[in-house]
């Protein structure tokens, strides 16, 4: 007969108080990122988690380049395990219940529409003024692939919303002319 060992409860490791500045940086940008992707209940409770996984984690985390990034991906995997037997419900992105913030009605089913890597590069750099580097560093993708999730999420929402684009944006592809240019009519 096997001997079981006991269940030995391991104190957590002795945090130095430089997480706490890390948490004071690094968890609203990404609780900003993941509400964005999951909506505000689930952001929440994926950002709440992600630092805990640092806590726990705390020797390696500080080490690393990028923590937030590494952080955004542990939280987005933690959310999919999660909702892995279940669908998941589109993110309810409606303001949270203290702002004071006014946006077009049809703005969060829109939002809550696109797909998770075009709604969080809208909602963080048109909703939260990140820059495109920003984004990338937080999310761990290229500049350029944040770049063309907000470009395509931009454009998808246009076309749900039906508003013109910026002067300087390209047409959506169901708006452009054709073959001819605008100085040419």
């Amino acid at each position: 007969m096997r001997q079981q060992t006991p269940h030995v409860v391991q104190e957590p490791p002795e945090v130095p108080g430089d997480f706490e500045a890390f948490v004071l940086v690094t968890e609203p940008p990404l609780r900003r990122a993941l509400i964005a992707a999951y909506g505000y209940e689930d952001g929440r409770e994926a950002t709440a988690e992600a630092l805990a996984y640092a806590w726990e984690h705390w020797a390696q985390v500080r080490e690393m380049r990028n923590a937030a990034g590494y952080l955004f991906r542990v939280a987005r995997t933690s959310a999919a395990r999660g909702r892995r037997w279940r669908r998941p419900p589109p993110p309810q992105l409606a303001s949270p219940p203290d702002s004071d913030y006014a946006f077009e009605p049809g703005l969060p089913e829109a939002l809550a529409s696109l797909p998770e890597r075009q709604r969080v590069a809208v909602v963080l750099v048109h909703g939260f003024g990140y820059t495109l580097r920003e984004v990338a560093d937080l999310t761990g993708i290229k500049v350029t692939t944040v770049q063309n999730h907000l470009e395509r999420g931009l454009r998808k929402l246009r076309d749900q919303l039906g508003a013109a684009p910026s002067p300087g944006q390209p047409p959506s592809p169901g708006q452009q002319s054709q073959g001819v240019n605008d100085e040419q009519r």
